[in-house]
């Protein structure tokens, strides 16, 4: 019987959800590049409101993936930290596809009443689950540690400081996420293709 590691569905999601963060974070650093040249457009917007969602199937196969070297916290950091991602997401996704078409009189009207706070308090709970996964990781030393330490530390500055006016630190902050996340998907990619491979000799050993 394989193990839940070597199993050909868990393999298979291993590189699904690698290939999701090599996209998410190609469309976080390469417009986040083209703004600091030109300033943000319609064609980098796009991409940067997209992003966030690509980035959930990785940290589920990241999850699955450090699972049997883990325990409870990491269980709950995990959900703290999709909870968190699909509430800033959703605010990316907003400001970089709706409020990013509105003249600055009209963004001021719009956000207005209880809007500031819940922006607010998205981007808290993405930094407090991507803080405590980021630690899981570093724990569970199953990825790498430079870009585990990243998640833990790069991410929630992330959350707090991108709402502000375009500049080097943003755009770099930007860069640095998408480097992040390329990183652990490129480890993660090669542990599918591993876990694969394992698959394949027990079926020969059998």
């Amino acid at each position: 019987m394989s193990s839940p590691i070597t199993s050909p569905i868990t393999s298979s999601t291993f590189r699904a959800g690698a290939l999701c963060g090599v996209l998410s974070g190609l469309l976080i650093a390469l417009p986040a590049l083209v703004e600091a040249f030109t300033g943000e457009t319609t064609a980098t917007s796009v991409p940067l409101g997209l992003s966030p969602a690509f980035a959930l199937p990785l940290l589920t196969a990241l999850q699955l993936r450090q699972r049997p070297a883990t325990g409870r916290f990491a269980e709950v950091a995990h959900i703290v930290n999709l909870i968190g991602l699909g509430l800033f997401g959703s605010a990316a996704f907003a400001s970089n596809l709706v409020l990013f078409y509105f003249d600055d009189d009209v963004v001021e009207e719009v956000l207005t009443g209880p809007t500031i706070p819940v922006l607010i308090g998205c981007a808290a709970v993405f930094a407090v689950g991507s803080a405590l996964f980021g630690a899981a990781m570093i724990r569970a030393r199953v990825f790498p540690t430079i870009p585990a330490w990243g998640f833990a530390v790069v991410l929630p500055l992330f959350a707090f400081l991108t709402g502000l006016s375009d500049s080097l630190l943003t755009i770099g902050l930007h860069i640095l996420v998408g480097v992040i996340l390329i990183w652990l998907s490129a480890a993660l990619w090669r542990m599918g293709r591993e876990a694969q491979h394992a698959t394949a000799q027990a079926r020969v050993a059998v």
